[in-house]
């Protein structure tokens, strides 16, 4: 069965996060992916580790798992861009690819010749997707930065954490590197998008992706609520600001997450915990009122939620229809009867001869379904092969740039 989009090649110049997980997630739907690493180093997630892939006789690898975790299903090849002859084999792979990623600083790979504009004078069908931390134009278009800085920068932090007049208060950075996540997410679907154009002009074009234009993005309806209130949220750790409960609650043994979203649920869960007389207080009958009157509802609800176990309440609460959950920690995840179910995690071959457990795309789709098979590269495995395949070069001419460094 074919896949959505193995008729598209992809040239990744791109490093560390943002720039991988969207070529990957590129890779995950059947695009070939050509990943371009320096020669002896690689991308600089290789090195960070540990813990890295051991090979078949427990050695460590030259791949982090870090690196394992964006670059799956790749083709690395190892070229020293600097140089005119590694620049002339980057020219040569994209007047035979259909998209280039790249996260460079501004104006780099212009020196280089390998910009948009360089590139599509050769293939004007050439979709061009540049991902940096501040985008293209401004007056900090320059200045190169990492998902940490725009965590904060993005506003973010202000909404992640517990009060300051709490215990532990103050600014949270999130678990994982949030706005690199999302930038190569919506790398992905702009990409997607110029390419759907693309039918339709004959063209490619080229994509201006900021890791803080993203990163703003994601405050969503809490950058909402301050246009519409003129207030500026702040953190309030494990509560909803707009509905309620909503929120982290103690049990007898262990924490539950409660999600309310409607009047109903709440009546539901009003009956759930024993106390149905909740849902006809006038005070709580409407999520506004909920929302005015909090302090009050959450003093109420406590007590009874502290007489059973935290999965005592989910099976009670999924009984009532009661949107819940528990709070996992990762091994858990991953012991979930729900997440085996969904084969989220996998088992992926790598070319060092082990089996690599990775986490599986969550795109299901029903005429060309995913099937992830091989694990991220090791570097530089693919040099020769996409050199003689895909650029004609004879074994000759492949040691003869090995011997000058250029792969």
């Amino acid at each position: 069965m074919k896949k959505a989009l193995e008729h598209l090649r992809v040239l990744d110049l791109s490093r560390i996060f943002a720039g991988p997980w969207a070529s990957q997630n590129l890779a995950d739907l059947g695009a070939h992916v050509i990943k371009i690493e320096r020669p002896g180093r690689g991308d600089d997630t290789r090195d960070w580790g540990p813990p890295f892939l051991k090979d078949s006789e427990g050695n460590d690898t030259q791949n982090s798992s870090y690196f394992i975790a964006v670059n799956r299903g790749k083709h690395s090849v190892t070229v020293d861009i600097s140089t005119e002859e590694g620049q002339n084999i980057v020219r040569e792979l994209a007047k035979t690819v259909d998209i280039v990623v790249e996260n460079y600083k501004v104006g780099t790979l212009k020196r280089y010749g390998l910009d948009y504009d360089s590139l599509s004078a050769i293939n004007p069908q050439l979709v061009y997707c540049s991902i940096t931390g501040f985008g293209q134009t401004g007056p900090y278009a320059p200045l190169p930065g990492y998902d940490f800085v725009f965590q904060g920068m993005s506003g973010l932090m202000s909404l992640t954490g517990k009060p300051d007049s709490e215990p532990g208060g103050g600014p949270m950075k999130y678990g994982v590197a949030i706005t690199d996540l999302t930038t190569g997410l919506y790398a992905t679907y702009a990409i997607l998008a110029a390419i759907e154009h693309r039918h339709i002009s004959g063209k490619g074009q080229h994509i201006d992706m900021s890791l803080l234009d993203c990163g703003v993005s994601l405050t969503s309806y809490m950058s909402m609520n301050y246009f519409l209130s003129g207030k500026v949220p702040q953190r309030v750790g494990n509560v909803h600001a707009n509905i309620v409960p909503y929120q982290v609650f103690r049990c007898k043994e262990g924490d539950i997450i409660m999600a309310v979203g409607n009047d109903t649920q709440f009546a539901d869960m009003c009956r759930a915990i024993g106390m149905p007389e909740l849902a006809d207080d006038e005070r709580f009958k409407r999520n506004s009122g909920r929302v005015r009157h909090r302090e009050e509802l959450i003093q109420l609800l406590e007590p009874p939620l502290l007489t059973k176990t935290m999965l005592q309440w989910v099976d009670i609460f999924e009984q009532h229809n009661v949107p819940c959950g528990p709070i996992y920690t990762i091994d858990q995840v991953f012991d979930d009867v729900q997440v085996k179910h969904r084969g989220l995690k996998t088992e992926l071959k790598h070319e060092s001869g082990v089996q690599v457990p990775s986490v599986d795309t969550p795109v299901r789709l029903s005429d060309t379904p995913i099937e992830l098979t091989d694990s991220a590269p090791s570097l530089g495995s693919a040099t020769d092969e996409v050199l003689r395949k895909d650029l004609g070069l004879t074994d000759a001419q492949i040691q003869g740039l090995r011997d000058k460094g250029i792969i």
